[in-house]
């Protein structure tokens, strides 16, 4: 059975998310299918994992998932200390405005769709795609939660508020029906264009373009209302698994899809919270052992895999295909979480 470990991003790995790009069909704002913009994020991360010091605000560490056997990637994911430093970072936040009749004796409740930068200097994790063929064992949680041990590891690099932001609903033509009716009123462009925009410019555009004004939700469309606030259905599972980690939905969506943008306590993400730094004492196989996920190493050295440990001594024993993916031995330090 294949062994699989995060590392970080090397420039030669251009290439490799070009190609998973291209796979994302649309809506995936991280992960743009164009060179130049991808040769730019791996430039911030380079520079990020080779910075060692303390917290610096719009840092990007891109993560990469890798066969060990094979050498060939088939994942990524994203780490950004805080959002909204170069442009603001909006969202729509689902509000509610109550009003009362004397004459009616009757009380309204409006809700409606305000422009906020709110979060505003959260740490966000997002970025996260995993190759169509290795949808299964697992792969999934390894990237996403790979994440919280890397800012557990590096703590001081990131903020106290985190957000991760779903993909909201897309429909088979590849449009988002929240788009539609709302956004794409006023721009002129469909989703396709302003997401692939947005992707490799920036949304400072929904800054100069978007009616500052709150959005009565009565006077969209059905078909938009609908998708308010739901993620893609390949979304729901990471969605749930955000759950798990202690995220919560609370009114934020994004401006362009309607997704629902999760926020958490970063001290508080359940993964974050229980990782525990021991020491190798021994290098065996665990069949006894708890499966759980192991890093190792500072910024650019960074690994992260599956693995089965059982205490032993002042540590834990480590089993041997981990320790090698890791590569680590009797002696040096690991964090870990349980699976």
């Amino acid at each position: 059975m294949a062994h699989f470990r995060i590392r970080a991003a090397a420039a030669s790995d251009l290439q490799h998310l070009y190609e998973m790009a291209k796979l994302t069909g649309g809506g995936f704002t991280n992960l743009p299918a164009d060179k130049p913009s991808l040769t730019a994020k791996l430039e911030r991360s380079i520079a990020a994992f080779g910075r060692d010091g303390d917290f610096e605000p719009a840092e990007l560490f891109v993560l990469i998932l890798e066969n060990v056997e094979t050498g060939d990637v088939r994942g990524t994911c994203q780490l950004f200390t805080a959002v909204g430093q170069t442009w603001p970072f909006y969202s729509y936040r689902m509000t509610t405005l109550t009003q009362h009749s004397v004459e009616l004796k009757r009380t309204f409740r409006a809700e409606m769709l305000a422009l906020v930068t709110d979060l505003e200097g959260s740490s966000e994790v997002g970025g996260l795609f995993l190759h169509p063929h290795e949808r299964a064992g697992g792969l999934g949680m390894l990237l996403a939660r790979s994440r919280y041990l890397f800012i557990a590891m590096h703590r001081q690099r990131f903020a106290d508020r985190i957000l991760a932001e779903l993909r909201g609903i897309i429909d088979e033509r590849g449009g988002s029906p929240f788009w539609d009716g709302v956004a794409g009123r006023f721009f002129g462009m469909n989703f396709q264009e302003a997401d692939y925009f947005n992707a490799i410019n920036g949304n400072q555009f929904i800054a100069d373009l978007m009616p500052k004004h709150p959005v009565y939700v009565a006077m969209l469309p059905e078909t938009t209302r609908s998708a308010i606030g739901l993620p893609h259905p390949s979304g729901r599972a990471a969605m749930r698994m955000l759950e798990g980690e202690g995220f919560s939905y609370e009114g934020f969506i994004d401006i362009f899809d309607g997704g629902p943008t999760m926020t958490a306590r970063t001290d508080k993400v359940e993964s974050i919270a229980n990782a525990k730094a021991v020491k190798v004492v021994s290098v065996v196989p665990c069949e006894e052992g708890s499966k759980a996920l192991v890093a190792t190493g500072h910024l650019t050295q960074f690994r992260c895999s599956f693995a089965t440990i059982a205490p032993a001594g002042e540590g834990i024993a480590l089993d041997p295909e981990a320790a090698a993916a890791l590569g680590v031995g009797v002696g040096d330090t690991v964090w870990w979480v349980a699976r």
